[in-house]
């Protein structure tokens, strides 16, 4: 009997041990040293669930930025790193997704996306969501009434409406389930003068949130065929 109870004992304390072992290595990670958050920058949902932190590191000469999500007790990065510049974030009204508007450079910007998941927020797709559009213009038939490719100034925005579902579209979409995405880009095309030119001006294509699909609904139609510049 002593020795069950002494089992008992050694087994109690190994599990509370195990136990605090867990909690400390359940506490979130954070920005490593050398950065430091700007107050300036930092977002929160509508509803002041979701708290988005900026960090940067000015030791660097690129002066690097971090992005950190908080949110009922995570702690979360959204990566990757940025050269220079903080970003801009949009939250769906469910808040299980949020859009990342980075600016690469003078007139350039890329989109990420994440989602909500049982430690926080993490990256929705492998790849940028902007390169995704990018792609998926390629597979569209508009794609070849571009004169040229984008060379540079390549710019991916969200159209204004994610807080209404795009209500001021006349649609009415499900709540929390589409993200419109607008493409623009540059490029250097050849004539008697040659000239920098965009090619691409506002093409929109919409991104559906549960499928991990685009597609161009009919009303973007109008829009589009003017955003080309033709061959």
């Amino acid at each position: 009997m002593r020795a069950t109870t002494g089992l008992i004992g050694l087994l109690a304390a190994c599990g509370i041990a195990f136990c605090s072992v867990g909690a400390a290595a359940a506490q979130p990670a954070g920005p490593p040293a050398g950065y430091t958050v700007n107050e300036e920058y930092t977002q929160k949902s509508p509803d002041g669930a979701v708290t988005i932190e900026q960090y940067v590191n000015k030791a660097t000469d690129d002066w690097k930025w971090q992005f950190w999500a908080r949110r009922q007790g995570t702690f979360t990065q959204l990566g990757p790193e940025q050269d220079h510049y903080p970003a801009d974030f949009r939250f769906t009204n469910d808040l299980k997704w949020i859009v990342r508007m980075q600016k690469e450079g003078s007139g350039e910007q890329t989109l990420y996306l994440y989602r909500l998941g049982p430690q926080g927020y993490v990256a929705a797709t492998k790849e940028p969501l902007a390169d995704l559009a990018w792609a998926y213009l390629k597979t569209r038939p508009d794609w070849r009434k571009v004169k040229k490719a984008p060379e540079y100034h390549i710019f991916a925005g969200l159209l204004k409406g994610l807080a209404d579902n795009y209500s001021s579209l006349g649609v009415d979409w499900p709540a929390n389930r589409y993200i419109v995405i607008g493409l623009s880009g540059d490029a250097d095309v050849k004539g008697r003068k040659p000239s920098q030119t965009g090619v691409v001006n506002g093409w929109r294509c919409r991104y559906d949130l549960q499928t991990g699909k685009f597609d161009v609904p009919a009303l973007f139609s109008s829009q589009n065929a003017k955003a080309l510049v033709p061959e």
